[in-house]
């Protein structure tokens, strides 16, 4: 039995196929960053759902793609989770940049390929190999255009005193914005970024406001500025974008990129499909 998982920091997608790429089953437990995450939420996490735990003896490969599995120290710590729940099998770990390409590029196609979900990033795919300009250091310093990007500068906003009137009446009604559950939140629970995260959701229902309108294109722009535009021939290739930001936003993200004499390529909401796709290629091509 294979596994095929995507992880972000809000959700993790599982695909169970059999060696003749035969889907077994599919489901989805909450996001599994070792970054943000110690062991024991993670480990927590996996056990707790039924299919995974009945299965766990009987899975022979894992092919996990997960946000915050660039670095060796998080990477490591993850695999040592899978180590102990998963005992028979080989583990494979890559950050979830390499979903995104496997899920977008066609082959030998030389593509720059974006996360635009709870988090973001960017990567260049030549055809054969990936490379990063930019190192990430996280939600409080980068993931511009990103869900939690956005609900910051939501909350801002509202505290600030420059969201309208009957929009912020609104945005009271649909989430708890006291101070004190905000900062217990941010500074004191797990996964900070997935709470700023679900703010973005307010943004993507009412994005014809121009107030959001304009804090979408900033967003954008900062990200190509930063992002997309580090590679010298962005403007000869395609762009292509993962991730649910991505999908909801694919009419103010192309009209960005014309801006800057970019070309918007595919848009990828769940990778999860085309990754277990891919997996059963290399499948046959063992067969």
């Amino acid at each position: 039995m294979i596994l095929v998982v995507d992880s972000g920091s809000t959700k993790t997608d599982w695909i169970s196929v059999d060696d003749s790429g035969k889907t077994l089953f599919a489901t989805q437990t909450l996001g599994l960053n070792p970054q943000v995450l110690s062991s024991a939420i993670l480990k927590e996490r996996i056990i707790n759902n039924f299919d995974l735990f009945q299965n766990r003896k009987q899975v022979t490969h894992l092919y996990f793609y997960g946000a915050g599995c660039g670095v060796d120290s998080p990477q490591q710590r993850i695999k040592k989770v899978f180590d102990e729940i998963f005992i028979n099998s080989e583990i494979v770990i890559k950050e979830d940049t390499y979903a995104a390409v496997y899920a977008t590029v066609l082959p030998k196609e030389k593509a720059i390929v974006c996360i635009l979900g709870t988090g973001s990033n960017c990567t260049y795919y030549d055809g054969e190999s990936i490379e990063q300009r930019v190192t990430s250091l996280g939600f409080i310093l980068m993931d511009e255009a990103s869900g939690n990007f956005f609900g910051k500068q939501l909350i801002r906003s509202y505290y600030f005193n420059t969201m309208p009137k009957q929009l912020a009446l609104e945005f009271e009604k649909e989430h708890d914005l006291s101070p004190d559950t905000i900062k217990e939140n941010i500074y004191r629970r797990e996964n900070p970024n997935t709470y700023l995260a679900t703010f973005s959701k307010f943004l993507i229902k009412h994005k014809e406001i121009p107030l959001f309108q304009d804090i979408i294109a900033k967003g954008l722009k900062r990200f190509i500025n930063h992002q997309i535009l580090q590679f010298d021939n962005a403007r000869e290739i395609p762009i292509h974008f993962i991730g649910s930001i991505s999908h909801f936003l694919k009419d103010e993200i192309e009209r960005a990129l014309k801006l800057k004499g970019l070309t918007m390529g595919r848009i990828v909401q769940r990778p999860i499909d085309e990754l277990v796709k891919y997996h059963k290629i290399l499948l046959d091509k063992k067969g």
